[in-house]
């Protein structure tokens, strides 16, 4: 039998344009693909790194990075701390517990102005937490605005009468301005709330420093640093109260103590050589300021005080390159200004000048930040050695003496 085939259709029957779908379908199915693999491209990269065993570690939780925090601020390790709770308290900005921790460690490692805005921002939060109000006031005494940190003090014992931290601030704000039986009762009372808070005993020590109980101060300051003994600060204010009380053997094995801690604190160096400075050994002294200018080539306290030791010695060229380096840095530390001017005196000849000049200018400084009675009779007196021995300044008039400037009286509500 013929079977009639029409031959302009192919053998076997495809539907017209098929082989474009399959092509539009398989385009659609990698786009789709490679939507997925952008838009989640993070977890999925962390899951293949997971996968061959290299996933990078979580993010901590804010607790957990509080609890470092705080294991580090227990070492001593203040940095760390900072860093720390400062992470925690950005992950929980409305968490006052996190930003009281952040803000008294900030307070410890000498960053008052952070510590203002963190105090602000727990009072912010929560207005009838204490907490925030001890952190704030406390930092507004340490940057100089002690009487306006009172009030904020007296706010949050309205709040917890029984927070020893506000306790602190109050002492340390009424220290600074001189109301001393204020400091006294309010460091005493915040040592009777927390005798184990060692900012708590320094606050008191420093108010019985300014009323003359210096043994107790430093009885206060030996128990401060019992109770933490891996903080450096206390270790630099118990120092301090040994060598007024010219203790100078405590001094420096406290310092050599904070040394064996903190090998690198050109602090430290510095403070052992004003100890030895004080103990009439220049030559350790000296030694001890160039360890602390070699760690530290920046230290304006250090050239000021390795100037003194140079001045003492009669090397007046290492004691005018010292004065200039630390008036360079930025310091206004008297000596720096005076003793400069003397040094060019002793050098004689054309220092003549310089000597008249700096120490003029020195009688200026000593105005603006009503220096001591020594200080500004030594300058006078160096003026008048140079007209007496210059011949370029014989005959010159001297500066009249400047009067005391009387004290400011005490803010009301301080």
């Amino acid at each position: 039998m013929y079977i009639k085939r029409d031959y302009t259709q192919p053998f076997f029957s495809r539907r017209r344009g098929g082989p474009w779908r399959l092509l539009i379908a398989y385009l659609i199915g990698l786009g789709a693909f490679l939507f997925v693999v952008d838009s989640q491209f993070p977890r999925l990269q962390t899951m293949t790194l997971a996968a061959i065993g290299y996933a990078p570690a979580p993010t901590p939780f804010a607790s957990e990075l509080a609890t470092q925090g705080l294991a580090a601020y227990a070492r001593g390790d203040l940095a760390e701390a900072v860093a720390l709770l400062g992470r925690a308290a950005v992950q929980q900005p409305n968490n006052v517990d996190y930003l009281y921790e952040y803000g008294r460690v900030l307070l410890e490692n000498g960053q008052d102005e952070l510590a203002l805005e963190v105090g602000q921002q727990a009072i912010d939060v929560n207005p009838t937490d204490a907490r925030g109000y001890a952190i704030r006031a406390r930092a507004m005494d340490l940057n100089g605005d002690s009487a306006n940190a009172i009030p904020v003090a007296q706010a949050g014992i309205q709040i917890n009468p029984n927070f020893a931290p506000l306790h602190v601030a109050l002492s340390g704000a009424y220290t600074s301005i001189d109301r001393y039986q204020q400091a006294l009762d309010s460091g005493a009372r915040a040592v009777e709330l927390d005798p184990s808070d060692p900012t708590a005993r320094r606050a008191y020590a420093f108010a019985l420093i300014w009323v003359g109980r210096r043994a107790e101060a430093i009885d206060q300051l030996e128990q401060a640093i019992s109770l933490n003994p891996n903080l450096v600060n206390p270790y630099f204010e118990l120092a301090g109260q040994y060598l007024a009380s010219d203790q100078v053997a405590e001094a420096v094995a406290t310092y050599e103590l904070i040394l064996s801690m903190q090998p690198d604190n050109p602090r430290a160096y510095l403070r052992l050589c004003q100890a030895f400075w004080r103990a009439r050994d220049d030559a350790q002294a000296l030694g001890y300021c160039d360890d602390a200018i070699n760690i530290n080539p920046n230290y304006a306290e250090a050239y000021a005080q390795r100037g003194q030791v140079r001045y003492a010695r009669r090397n007046y060229e290492g004691a005018i390159e010292d004065f200039q380096q630390c008036v360079a840095l930025g310091s206004e530390q008297i000596e720096c200004w005076y003793l400069r001017g003397l040094s060019h005196y002793y050098l004689g000849g054309e220092d003549c000048d310089d000597a008249w000049s700096i120490l003029n200018e020195s009688l200026v400084r000593i105005r603006q930040q009503n220096i001591g009675e020594g200080v500004l009779s030594n300058t006078l007196a160096g003026l008048r050695l140079v007209t007496d021995n210059c011949s370029a300044f014989a005959g010159r008039a001297l500066p009249t003496d400047i009067p005391p400037t009387p004290i400011p009286p005490t803010p009301i509500g301080g």
